[in-house]
């Protein structure tokens, strides 16, 4: 069945809503232009209807990785019905949100204070708001995305606007003010002599470095460490950034895993399993700005945001995500190499945390191979990318399904490969590049 109303619908939004869509993550020309769904009527598991009925599992990112536990889960939804029936917005406070600033301080026992947002990106800011605050210093270093806000963009503020875009591709700091120049400074995951160099030139003047304590890997020994060691020398907070990773390599965040424990720590996406929730939790002391800074926001004080993380963390816990999501992106991990080798493709697949699963064709056509894997797959039925984010939804019979995928797909394409024909087969243009990452 052609999608016709989903792909209509999307030539309608492109000409009224700028970018087409409100998150760059969900365009669909970063995976098959004209032919990824951009809508859905009904989502479940890790199951996916468009408005033209037709069926995919979703073996890409899972609501951005929001949905830890799969879509529309059904624990996770009573928990929500329920506040909703008793009202999710009041002139009053929810109660749920003592109870759940409780739970993650007990889950995390560096942690003593809490501030809650609904998104991932004002959680970061609520963050750099509250460090600026307690230091009173303006500068940041970042290692890492950390969302669209000025302050972080800043970091692409180049000495001239030819410079614009320098430090983290594919980002543009349009609209940014240029007077933000400087606020923002970039170091690479592991790179150590180009953290010491920002250290020992603006350790003084920085309120906070702020950085994912892992991504896809664990750090080199030592680099954390001297991260830690380095902002306690010079008076800055150090904040981990648990939006992405958080949860999914241990219960309650990967510094838990890692032994290194923050100032301040920020979470979102599957803390409410796609309800909007984010927190930022941090010792009583580097919290200490939130008392002096005005932060505040209405939709802060809604209900349905805390009612959904408390199920949610609930669950986590009980069903030990973690091992399960480790346990699916291995056998997909696994499939990816046995059926490039079988079909003589080459690819890098198997490096880093198989709760993050991905591979990349060793090809200097690698962007139009992506573009042909996201189209065949789609043909069956799969949301299918170089990359995964498993969920609790996700099963063995499931993986069945997308393993018999894998083959034909990578089969096709090695065909195509030695024919050098790539684009003959393409049902639309190659799919548009993003961010080049600093983790």
């Amino acid at each position: 069945m052609e999608n016709n109303k989903t792909q209509e619908l999307y030539r309608r939004a492109k000409m009224i809503i700028p970018g087409g869509t409100q998150l760059l993550s969900k365009r669909p020309e970063m995976f098959a232009p004209d032919q990824w769904p951009a809508y859905f009527s009904r989502a479940e598991g890790c199951e996916v209807w468009d408005l033209d009925g037709k069926h995919y599992y979703d073996m890409a990112s899972n609501g951005i990785g929001a949905c830890l536990l799969g879509f529309n889960d059904r624990d996770i939804s009573k928990a929500v019905i329920r506040r909703i029936d008793s009202g999710s917005m009041c002139t009053l406070n929810p109660p749920e949100e003592v109870e759940l600033a409780e739970l993650l301080c007990d889950i995390h026992p560096w942690a003593e204070r809490v501030r809650f947002t609904r998104t991932g990106g004002e959680t970061a800011s609520v963050a750099i708001r509250i460090a600026r605050a307690t230091t009173d210093r303006s500068m940041v270093a970042v290692c890492g995305y950390h969302g669209w806000q000025d302050w972080y963009l800043a970091a692409n503020l180049g000495e001239s606007d030819a410079l614009r875009g320098h430090h983290l591709p594919g980002l543009e700091p349009f609209g940014v003010p240029v007077e933000l120049r400087n606020t923002t400074l970039t170091f690479k995951y592991n790179d150590k002599e180009e953290f010491k160099k920002i250290m020992d030139a603006y350790g003084d003047k920085l309120a906070a470095v702020i950085m994912e304590p892992c991504r896809y890997n664990d750090p080199e020994p030592g680099f954390l460490e001297l991260v830690k060691e380095s902002t306690r020398k010079y008076g800055a907070l150090l904040i981990f950034d648990e939006i992405t990773i958080g949860w999914r390599l241990t219960y309650g965040g990967a510094h838990l895993k890692l032994g290194a424990s923050p100032d301040m720590a920020i979470f979102a996406k599957a803390l409410g399993n796609g309800h909007p929730i984010g927190a930022v939790i941090g010792t009583k002391d580097a919290m200490e700005g939130a008392h002096k800074s005005f932060i505040s926001s209405t939709y802060w004080t809604e209900s349905v945001g805390p009612a959904a993380a408390l199920a949610t963390l609930q669950k986590l816990k009980r069903v030990k995500a973690y091992e399960h999501v480790a346990y699916i992106g291995s056998l997909i991990t696994k499939q990816w190499r046995k059926c490039a080798h079988t079909s003589g493709l080459s690819i890098s697949a198997g490096e880093g945390y198989p709760c993050l699963a991905h591979f990349s064709f060793n090809d200097e056509n690698g962007e139009i191979l992506r573009t042909l894997y996201t189209q065949m797959m789609l043909e069956r039925g799969f949301l299918g990318t170089l990359s995964i984010y498993p969920t609790v939804s996700h099963n063995e019979k499931i993986v069945e399904k997308y393993s018999r995928a894998i083959e034909e797909v990578f089969n096709n394409i090695a065909l195509l490969v030695k024919k050098g024909d790539l684009t003959a087969y393409l049902k639309g243009p190659v799919a548009h590049s993003g961010f080049r990452r600093l983790n």
